[in-house]
């Protein structure tokens, strides 16, 4: 499956800044009880109500309890754009950058079927959604569970230093790394998540591996996938 700037780069970011700003909100007008030391201004107001509003942000919540027609989050409106979803591509013909594709089915719609339990409730027995909505649930969720905890570890380093912020580039925010302090943990489990769950065999790259066996070993493969693509009525013997 396409590893796209959806997947890989905008829906992943912008689940932490959402979960950032919401935190700091729910903070400001609810938060009562501290969360952590290390961070005396953050509370578990705030913390919980970042959590929920990060899930529906990124997750296929509000598509539910929408009209269908209506596409209100994130990971369901980017997924329509060919523009976020198909890798970009150097064309030798026109000397530019190119994101022209067939979408995968990772941005393809599907329909699935709404549970026993819901379709009392929601009134639809199924509903169309693209299979990223499901991952989005898994990005949403760690960007509002464990991703603060990028937060927390700065917090306590600079304590430990005795500073308030690493650097003065950004007036009233501190440096570049006290804005991206949960995008770092956020990018390396997006890193592993999509090599684990989202991207698929790359044929060129078994190629590659294919040419570098022995004779004997490649010999074995073809005759093994000459037999399957035979049994499977795609290929003549």
């Amino acid at each position: 499956m396409v590893c796209s700037l959806c997947c890989r780069f905008i829906v992943p970011i912008s689940c932490v800044i959402c979960n950032d700003i919401m935190a700091y909100m729910f903070g400001f007008f609810f938060g009562r009880t501290p969360l952590i030391k290390l961070s005396p201004k953050k509370t578990w107001e705030g913390f919980i109500g970042g959590f929920f509003s990060t899930v529906l942000f990124g997750w296929p919540a509000l598509t539910l309890f929408a009209m269908p027609s209506v596409p209100l989050e994130l990971s369901y409106v980017m997924s329509g754009y060919r523009c976020f979803t198909c890798p970009v591509e150097f064309n030798n013909d026109t000397n530019s950058f190119t994101v022209d594709c067939e979408p995968s089915e990772l941005f393809q719609l599907q329909e699935y079927n709404i549970p026993l339990v819901l379709q009392s409730v929601v009134g639809w027995k199924t509903v169309r959604m693209y299979p990223f909505q499901i991952h989005s649930i898994a990005l949403s969720t760690f960007a509002s569970l464990i991703g603060p905890f990028g937060g927390f570890f700065a917090s306590g380093f600079k304590r430990a230093f005795k500073i308030k912020d690493f650097a003065n580039t950004i007036p009233g925010h501190g440096g570049i790394m006290d804005r991206f302090d949960c995008q770092y943990l956020m990018a390396t489990f997006v890193n592993v998540y999509i090599a684990s769950f989202i991207r698929g065999p790359n044929p060129s790259k078994l190629i590659q591996q294919f040419l570098t066996l022995r004779p004997d070993q490649q010999l074995h493969i073809f005759n093994t996938l000459k037999a399957h693509l035979v049994d499977r009525g795609i290929l003549q013997e």
